[in-house]
């Protein structure tokens, strides 16, 4: 299936990859990770960084599926809001959500420091719209659940919104804790210095066809009959992990997104904020490293490709039209557009850890829009249960919390 159609920013800018090592022979390692994308990059890290052998394993060319059509947002924020994720899930488990998101965005940040890979991370605020009434009680509700469990907040009323930000709206929540990255460069840049430093072999394109449990581990059998002996298998291939789970447990979406030609800097906003709204499907917005304006939104359920990839010229005309309504005097001209597909899940959280009573086929799932933020906790949980070290957050993301029928 195509993951995405269009021209997504980060392919054109920059150069690709360009990297050919099919499996060509039986193989043997400690660990496969399925999928050479930012989470398959940063499980391949932390396995790495702590003398793990693995292997990494995809049917596409090195990082070239979801990730390039990612907008790389990094928010401690869920999609589900945390006052009603409480009600959802309870206190505990979703305020442990959140923190656990906070902190994910400083271990992206020392992921870089680590490697020395230019990834265009940088550190920005964030500015959460009230799209209406509603939104913007939501919005008061939100800001009291956060200030109780001490994460970072501060409530912008109409004055101080359309002061700080020229946005005529009811009001806001603003944070000083996000940040934001190329994800292409990031996982390719990534996996290159893993490559040098810790010898980390990459197999693409792979196609994984058949797998089967054995002692003390997997066999897993390519589309050319090649058979790759394991004793954990790492699926980090989103939505296309379906066929390694026993029940499909995300929904699949469509989303749009755009970036336009730069800008001049005195047009920017305050901070260069990350924008979204408290709508559903909501719009989202952030600038680029070379001073363009990228947004996306526009979301809907995903039928067909064929279907998806129709409505994306649409879509950019009302993705356009949002952003006006914001920022009137702002002209952008469109440079490139593109549409992909993503999963979600009804509570908003990501899978993570194993099927219960399949201990050594490990998911990192980061379904939902902090896909990248859940990437980062996904391979430090997967890491920490290799290792046999207790992890707390397997409680909250496992597949603990489906019931019997795969339900959340």
């Amino acid at each position: 299936m195509d993951l995405y159609a269009g021209l997504p920013f980060w392919i054109i800018k920059n150069a690709l990859y360009d990297y050919n090592n099919p499996l060509e022979n039986d193989y043997e390692i400690d660990v496969a990770i399925i999928g050479s994308g930012i989470t398959g990059t940063l499980v391949a890290h932390e396995l790495c960084e702590h003398g793990i052998k693995c292997a990494i394993f995809d049917k596409r060319i090195v990082s070239n599926g979801s990730t390039v059509a990612s907008t790389a947002q990094l928010q401690y924020e869920i999609d589900v809001p945390l006052h009603e994720m409480i009600k959802d899930i309870g206190e505990a488990r979703a305020v442990g959500a959140y923190r656990a998101s906070l902190r994910s965005i400083t271990d992206i940040e020392q992921v870089f420091e680590k490697t020395g890979v230019k990834g265009d991370f940088k550190r920005v605020s964030t500015c959460y719209l009230a799209s209406d009434q509603a939104g913007w009680s939501s919005i008061k509700d939100e800001y009291e659940a956060r200030v109780k469990h001490d994460l970072p907040v501060r409530l912008l009323n109409r004055k101080a919104l359309k002061k700080e930000y020229g946005i005529a709206g009811l009001g806001a929540l603003y944070n000083d804790t996000s940040a934001q990255m190329d994800t292409y460069k990031s996982a390719t840049g990534i996996l290159k210095y893993h490559q040098k430093k810790h010898q980390l072999p990459i197999f693409s394109p792979v196609q994984i066809d058949h797998y089967y449990e054995v002692k003390n581990g997997y066999e897993l059998v390519t589309n050319n009959g090649f058979k790759i002996r394991c004793k954990y298998v790492i699926i980090a291939a989103g939505f296309e992990a379906g066929q390694f789970l026993p029940k499909q447990v995300m929904n699949l979406n469509s989303t749009y997104a755009l970036v336009s030609k730069p800008i001049h800097t005195d047009q920017f906003w305050k901070e260069r904020s990350l924008i979204w709204e408290t709508a559903e499907p909501y719009f989202y917005m952030r600038t680029t490293a070379d001073n363009r304006i990228m947004m996306g939104g526009e979301d809907e359920e995903f039928r067909d490709p064929d279907k998806r990839n129709r409505l994306l010229k649409g879509k950019v005309k009302k993705l356009v039209k949002k952003f006006n309504k914001l920022y009137p005097d702002i002209a952008i001209d469109v440079n490139m557009a593109w549409c992909g597909t993503f999963s979600s899940t009804a509570d908003g959280l990501p899978f993570i850890g194993s099927w219960p009573g399949k201990k050594r086929m490990l998911y990192a799932l980061g379904y939902g829009g902090n896909g990248i933020t859940f990437s980062m906790i996904a391979a430090q949980v997967i890491r920490n249960i290799i290792l046999g070290k207790k992890d707390d957050r397997t409680d909250i993301f496992g597949f603990g919390r489906l019931t019997n029928d795969g339900d959340l």
